[in-house]
């Protein structure tokens, strides 16, 4: 399977733009494997440096991770504010407990205007980016989380441990 829609300025990218590995994670704020996902993916950025582009694109897996889309649309609230990555990080810290009240203290935390992130959080647009999301999710193959696609391509090998960093390395 491949990635689609390609990658382009409506998503939210992390390292270096132009770099010729290009890591998209399909991913939940709510899902446990998401989050044991994250630091390894951190790492993988941190190793990786310039040679790697990451992207976080939204599938809430809203039928078991009830919390998920809420938790999806407070990072594209954030993001209005130019606080994606910020808001993604400390909600995959906190995904134990999700509600609506805790994204709103997770939102002061890392220093929104909290009268604008209500209000985008409301917002058609931003509830529209999270569906727009998991739809180019579903037309991608994917019906997991995580699940990663690499220069386009659907990811079939372990993300755990350092498979995905060797793969990532040996392009």
């Amino acid at each position: 399977m491949s990635l689609k829609p390609p990658v382009s300025e409506i998503d939210h990218v992390q390292g270096n733009a132009k770099a010729h590995i290009e890591l998209v994670e399909y991913g939940d704020y709510q899902c446990p494997h998401c989050g044991h996902a994250h630091p390894i993916v951190k790492d993988i950025q941190k190793r990786m440096g310039d040679k790697l582009k990451f992207v976080f694109r939204n599938f809430p897996l809203a039928e078991i991770h009830p919390d998920a889309t809420h938790a999806a649309i407070a990072t594209e609230a954030a993001a209005a504010q130019g606080k994606f990555w910020e808001m993604h990080d400390i909600v995959f810290e906190h995904q134990r407990n999700l509600s609506d009240v805790s994204l709103v203290k997770l939102a002061k935390q890392i220093g929104l205007d909290i009268a604008q992130f209500e209000k985008d959080f409301d917002n058609q647009e931003t509830q529209d980016k999270v569906a727009n999301d998991f739809e180019s999710g579903v037309r991608s193959g994917v019906n997991g989380t995580p699940t990663f696609f690499v220069n386009g391509a659907k990811y079939n090998g372990s993300w755990e441990d350092e498979y995905l960093l060797e793969y990532l390395q040996s392009l």
